[in-house]
Formats: structure tokens, C-alpha cells, sequence
């Protein structure tokens, strides 16, 4: 109903000037500044409302220069160039420094949820529905997972029927090395959710499980979000799927 606002990751901010922090926690440099860059684009975007295409100029400008078409193609001396870049156009468009620290960050992101109540598509949204007599939303504030750790990571969306015939069959796409905002982006061309199986096994297994104990709880079809961290399988989000 309302726009998601970034998930502020407190660990990732630590030592957010340098990366240096999530990159010695997870041994892993390139996801440490994956990730932080997504969380300027996304703060700056979302809660501070900079143009989301002067961030995509950044990040087209740094593949270029590192001769990649692909954002995974990009290496971690890139995303810590990129991260300079992104600060600078937070910098150049709201008037300050991103801030560095997380409890700031977390406070204007909250800010920006309960604000979104009196966006023009949330009141529209709730005039269509039929929603009345509510004074506003909550916000709820949870501990992520990432998608983005390496070829053992990845994100994706599905339904647990086709929502065009009906069929009892799984339907819905995937990326591996990915964040949630790159399946539905267009980032990126997904797989479908069937290919999962040359992947990783257990975890379509986990997902086909999981998909009829939902159905049968709901007595619907749902549209389902999930997260796969380090090979452990997360479930983000369902809902009552809507059919074409």
C-alpha cells in the first residue's frame, strides 16, 4: 500500500565512511559495499527523495569504465568508487553528508513511512479499497537478510499457482546474487523458479513445501517473497495473490 522505505541495516552502518566493518564481519568486501550502496540509493531515493536516475547514471558510468554490462560484473574496487559517487549526488541534491549514523538514519526512514499516509497514492489506494475511519500505519523495524552474498545467495518472488490458468504449479522467477528491488526492477533478466532446482535443490524443495502449507492456512493462492542467505532459505512476505 505504501512505498517501501529502505531497510536500514544498523550493523551495515558501523563503520559506514570506510565499509570496513561489514567487510570484516562477513569476509566478504564486495557484498559490504554492494550493500551500502544500495542503502544511499535507497535512503536517498525513498526517504530523501532524490531523482532514483541520478543514481542509475553513477552506477552506468562505473560500468562503463570498468568495461561491465552487468551490476554483479562490477568488482569491489568499483562499488567503493561507485559508494564516492553516490555520496556525491546524495551530497549535490539534498544539501548535506549522507548520515553516517544509524539511529539518524533509522529515525528519518520512520519519519518517511509515517508520511507516506498522506501520499496522494496511499489516499487513493485506500478511496478505491474502501478503507475508511484509519488514523494512520504502523512501521515495523526487523533485522534483514541478504541476497547479495555471493553465488550462494538470491532473492525472488512467486505465486503458488499460475495466476493466469490456475494450475497447481509454482510459478514465479528468481535471481542468485541478488537483492528483492533487483527481481522487480528489470536489472537483471530472472530465471524461472523451476531452475532453481540446478541451483540449489534443498531450498526449491523448502519452497515447494512451504508454498502448499501456505495455500492450505490461507485457502488461497498466495504471492510470496522470499530471501536465500548463505544457502538458508528466509520467507519475507505473503499475501493473497491477485489472478489476471
Amino acid at each position: 500500500m505504501f512505498r517501501l522505505v529502505v531497510g536500514v541495516s544498523l550493523s551495515l552502518t558501523v563503520c559506514a565512511s570506510t565499509g570496513a566493518a561489514p567487510a570484516a564481519a562477513t569476509g566478504n568486501r564486495r557484498f559490504a559495499y554492494d550493500a551500502y550502496r544500495r542503502l544511499i540509493n535507497m535512503f536517498g531515493d525513498v526517504v530523501m527523495g532524490v531523482d532514483h536516475e541520478r543514481f542509475e547514471h553513477a552506477f552506468d558510468q562505473i560500468k562503463s569504465r570498468f568495461g561491465v554490462t552487468l551490476d554483479t560484473e562490477v568488482p569491489a574496487e568499483g562499488l567503493v568508487e561507485l559508494v564516492a559517487l553516490y555520496k556525491q549526488v546524495y551530497r549535490e541534491q539534498v544539501g548535506s553528508e549522507f548520515p553516517q549514523n544509524p539511529m539518524k538514519q533509522l529515525e528519518l526512514a520512520i519519519e518517511a513511512v509515517f508520511k507516506s499516509w498522506n501520499a496522494d497514492r496511499a489516499i487513493s489506494y485506500r478511496r478505491l479499497s474502501g478503507i475508511q475511519g484509519l488514523r494512520g500505519t504502523a512501521v515495523n523495524v526487523q533485522a534483514m537478510v541478504y541476497g547479495n552474498m555471493g553465488d550462494d545467495s538470491g532473492t525472488g518472488v512467486a505465486f503458488t499457482r499460475n495466476p493466469s490458468t490456475g494450475d497447481n504449479t509454482f510459478y514465479g522467477e528468481f535471481l542468485v546474487n541478488a537483492q528483492g528491488e533487483d527481481v522487480v526492477a528489470g536489472i537483471r533478466t530472472p530465471r524461472p523458479v523451476d531452475e532453481m532446482t540446478g541451483w540449489n535443490k534443498k531450498v526449491h524443495a523448502q519452497l515447494l513445501k512451504i508454498k502448499n502449507k501456505l495455500e492450505k492456512h490461507y485457502r488461497d493462492m498466495q504471492d510470496i517473497e522470499f530471501t536465500i542467505e548463505r544457502g538458508r532459505l528466509f520467507m519475507l512476505q505473503t499475501r493473497t495473490g491477485k489472478r489476471t
